[in-house]
C-alpha cells in the first residue's frame, strides 16, 4: 500500500490550503482513512478522519470548523481543505489507511510521507 500526500506549503495565517493523499495497492473504498500532524517537539496528533463510503467524518476539537476532510473513491484520494488556518497549525501533516470501514482516531495500518505546512503570523 503506498499514501502519497501532497499539497502542504508556507501560507499566512487566516489563510487556506487543500492536502491532497493519493492511495494505492489496496481497495481504496473499503477503508476508512484518517489525516494525523505532528508539529516540532510535539506527538503526533490526530486532525479527522472519514469513513469508507465518505459519509461519516470525525474532527479533533482544535480543527473543527475550520477543516473539511472529504474522499473521491472514484478517484482514490483523500482531501484535506484547511481554512483559517493558524500559526499552531503548522506540522508534518500525514494521511493513513485504516484496516476497518469505520472511521476512528486511532492510528492507522499505513502511512504516507508527510506533507509541511507552515503557517506565518
Amino acid at each position: 500500500v503506498q499514501l502519497q500526500a501532497s499539497g502542504g506549503g508556507l501560507v499566512q495565517a487566516g489563510g487556506s490550503l487543500r492536502l491532497s493523499c493519493a492511495a494505492s495497492g489496496r481497495t481504496f473504498s473499503r477503508y476508512a482513512m484518517s489525516w494525523f500532524r505532528q508539529a516540532p517537539g510535539k506527538e503526533r496528533e490526530f486532525v479527522a478522519g472519514i469513513g469508507s463510503s465518505g459519509e461519516s467524518t470525525y474532527y479533533a476539537d482544535s480543527v473543527k470548523g475550520r477543516f473539511i476532510i472529504s474522499r473521491d473513491n472514484a478517484k482514490n484520494t483523500m482531501y484535506l481543505q484547511m481554512n483559517s488556518l493558524k500559526p499552531e497549525d503548522t506540522a508534518v501533516y500525514y494521511c493513513t489507511s485504516l484496516s476497518t470501514a469505520y472511521t476512528t482516531t486511532y492510528p492507522g495500518t499505513y502511512w504516507g510521507q508527510g506533507t509541511q505546512v507552515t503557517v506565518s503570523s
